[in-house]
């Protein structure tokens, strides 16, 4: 951790976990019946191709990373990274999503709520917390993810980004 480190937190969700390792073994199982058949065809390819989908998911989306410094925060979910410039947080609060939206799925998610479009890094059980941007990042005006601990995070954020604007 390097000195300008404020909060970082390691989530991980034993729901996402089951559901994405559960779909990859279903998907082996129906791929392996298919392969057996006399006419393998165009459903096997489909089952092997959910079969590498499932498995990338549970293998990329266990962990994600949050990381606040006082110049930014890095969202970090297997491969990916998505990084917000401080001076870049127009409003942090908690997420309230209507239910076919908070667990429509988890990972990494790109929606249109109330206009807006959202990049978020969610996991099924955790409450998220929303950011709004000053800038777009191409068409992500607002991004979302998962935390154990909303509340302390909103506050950092927002004690951060009032240091930042004061500098």
């Amino acid at each position: 951790m390097s000195d300008n480190n404020i909060y970082e937190e390691r989530l991980f969700s034993n729901k996402t976990e089951v559901l994405f390792i559960g779909l990859t073994l279903l998907f082996l199982i129906l791929s392996i019946w298919r392969l057996g058949t006399d006419r393998p065809g165009f459903l096997s390819t489909i089952f092997l191709f959910l079969i590498f989908f499932f498995f990338f998911y549970s293998v990329n989306y266990r962990i994600l990373i949050i990381h606040l410094d006082s110049e930014s925060l890095k969202l970090k979910f297997g491969i990916f990274t998505w990084m917000i410039e401080l001076d870049n947080i127009d409003e942090c609060r908690q997420d309230d999503l209507p239910i076919l939206m908070k667990y429509g799925g988890a990972g990494i998610h790109f929606m249109l709520i109330q206009g807006r479009y959202r990049a978020s890094f969610n996991f099924l059980e955790h409450p998220r917390v929303v950011i709004s941007l000053k800038k777009r990042a191409g068409p992500v005006r607002d991004i979302s993810f998962s935390t154990s601990h909303p509340d302390e995070v909103i506050r950092l954020i927002r004690a951060a980004t009032s240091t930042w604007s004061a500098t």
